[in-house]
């Protein structure tokens, strides 16, 4: 298996572009938006300029990395001769249906159709396609080429052999692959997504604030990143969205999402992709805080 194709130039989508073409993989990058490619490949260009300056890997890996990697909008000119398609597009279970129903109608009859969706069910999802067998789930951890953890998700008619084949797939990445059953949410976010939106119902009550409830996870719990600030990164839709996911398929008023979220996404404040979220990451603010560093 030495040629894989990722459809969505997005975050997880160009993360895990870079992953495969840095390990020696050839990576056919697909997305239907020009621009969305150029910020894709631009992003992973960045990414390895840091590696390099952290002398992690040589500007020759990086060249060879870069070099892995073709563009395409075309999904079937991307996927001609494809060992593996790994989907990384939006959580959005209509759009996906609708790209593994082309995967299926496009790829080779051998090819492996992965999706990197964290809650969407895999058994859902396999169920518009030929190959049944052959679907999979890859829930990568953001960022991609940093993270090891990757969540292997076995639909109800995931074979074994495809299953093993995608665990010693992503050890080859140097990956820890963790197997999981289909069950909304899998693992990670069936425990993070609840964790967040506690931390959001706690805030909505009045509880306390922002920065105070971050700074208890963080110094009380050896929380890295606080849970305001994680969902920030996250995107407050895509939280909003595997929490709506759970919740249809659990029926269990546990995981409804906060109105305080549902609100937010809403009003546009999507965290730090929209500029602002829980904090304020537009450019005034961060000019602000410049000033302030100089003014000390």
């Amino acid at each position: 298996m030495k040629n894989v194709a990722v459809i969505g130039a997005g975050t997880m989508g160009n993360g895990i572009a870079h992953t495969f073409a840095q390990s020696g993989f050839k990576v056919a990058l697909i997305d239907i938006n020009e621009i969305s490619l150029e910020k894709g490949m631009a992003t992973i260009v960045k990414n390895l300029d840091r590696m390099v300056a952290k002398e992690k890997i040589s500007e020759a890996e990086k060249s060879k990395t870069l070099s892995n990697i073709a563009t395409y909008t075309s999904l079937a000119d991307g996927v001609k001769a494809i060992d593996l398609v790994i989907e990384a597009a939006t959580e959005n279970v209509d759009l996906k249906l609708k790209i593994f129903k082309e995967l299926d109608n496009t790829c080779p009859k051998e090819t492996i159709l992965a999706t990197n969706t964290s809650s969407i069910s895999i058994t859902q999802i396999a169920a518009v396609t030929s190959r049944p067998d052959k679907v999979v789930g890859m829930h990568f951890m953001n960022p991609v080429p940093i993270m090891k953890l990757v969540e292997i998700i076995r639909g109800y008619s995931t074979s074994d052999e495809i299953t093993n084949t995608i665990m010693e797939l992503s050890k080859a990445l140097g990956k820890v692959p963790v197997e999981v059953n289909d069950y909304p949410g899998f693992v990670a976010n069936r425990i993070l997504m609840p964790m967040l939106n506690e931390s959001i119902e706690t805030l909505y009550n009045g509880v306390a604030g922002v920065d105070e409830i971050d700074t208890v996870m963080k110094l009380g719990m050896a929380h890295p990143m606080g849970p305001l600030q994680l969902a920030d990164f996250i995107g407050l839709d895509v939280c909003l969205s595997i929490l709506n996911v759970m919740y249809d398929g659990f029926k269990n008023p546990k995981y409804a999402p906060c109105p305080l979220l549902v609100n937010m996404v809403r009003a546009g404040k999507l965290g730090i992709k929209s500029g602002e979220g829980f904090y304020d990451y537009s450019e005034s603010r961060k000019a602000e805080k410049v000033s302030k560093q100089f003014s000390k």
